[in-house]
């Protein structure tokens, strides 16, 4: 099957740079999801939604420095609560994967970190896959450990080998396309991307009505398996209607 082309690029991109980027033949963007503090890299939902309106699938990463899976399950918690946060406030969907970075020439005394980083971050991402970023050996080493369960393959320190592991391969860094400063990828299955959907509005007053009912249901049941089922479809309700949960 041949390679989805697609980028990765650090400033995002405007609709009209994602329409000139597809025109290009790219077919994803690989962006990062960072703190507010890192706005200028920053992946949004207005920018989600005008990649998606181009016709390409969105790749999220998450990254604050180049080696912080170095610092172990102490950074993966904290990268792990982050990036949980930032996928939600952009509405990324479930299923969908959430790429940490591994952004140096990491060594064999290093993987015991890096794998203990991975599993810290997946424990705060309910309902996400966790994927890592790195070299061919470390794409090696972490899919040997089932650390994750993405590949993101960097051709740098990886020695001209490519894991077969990898669902993404970087080839080629720092070029220029339509004017913007991008990474060169190729997709190679179950990258873990994702798009936005069309969403649409739910009556907050009519939302609060149906709510009360599934809590006169909720009172009225003996059962805990009809308690459960009211409780989360009266969530679910006000999760749409902008209500917040109880």
């Amino acid at each position: 099957m041949a390679a989805t082309k697609g980028i990765d690029c650090a400033v995002p991109l405007t609709a009209e740079k994602a329409k000139a980027m597809y025109a290009a033949g790219m077919r994803f963007v690989c962006r990062y999801l960072v703190p507010a503090s890192m706005a200028w890299k920053r992946l949004t939902r207005a920018e989600a939604e005008a990649i998606t309106a181009a016709g390409m699938k969105i790749v999220s990463v998450f990254q604050r420095g180049t080696n912080d899976a170095k610092g172990g399950a102490v950074n993966g918690t904290w990268d792990g609560k982050a990036a949980y946060a930032e996928a939600k406030a952009i509405r990324q969907p479930e299923g969908t994967a959430i790429y940490f970075a591994v952004d140096y020439d990491a060594q064999p005394a290093d993987y015991d970190a890096i794998e203990a980083y991975l599993r810290a971050a997946a424990a705060e991402l309910p309902g996400y896959s966790v994927g890592v970023y790195g070299s061919y050996a470390v794409v090696e080493e972490m899919a040997k450990r089932g650390a994750c369960s993405h590949f993101w393959q960097t051709y740098a320190w990886s020695k001209g080998c490519l894991s077969k592991a990898a669902n993404i391969y970087q080839y080629k860094n720092g070029q220029t396309l339509a004017g913007h400063t991008v990474d060169l990828n190729d997709g190679l299955g179950g990258e873990g991307w994702w798009e936005t959907a069309e969403e649409k509005a739910v009556d907050k007053a009519a939302a609060e009505k149906v709510i009360g009912v599934l809590g006169a249901l909720w009172m009225a049941s003996a059962d805990k398996q009809v308690q459960d089922a009211a409780h989360y479809a009266a969530n679910a309700l006000r999760d749409a209607a902008g209500i917040p949960r109880q």
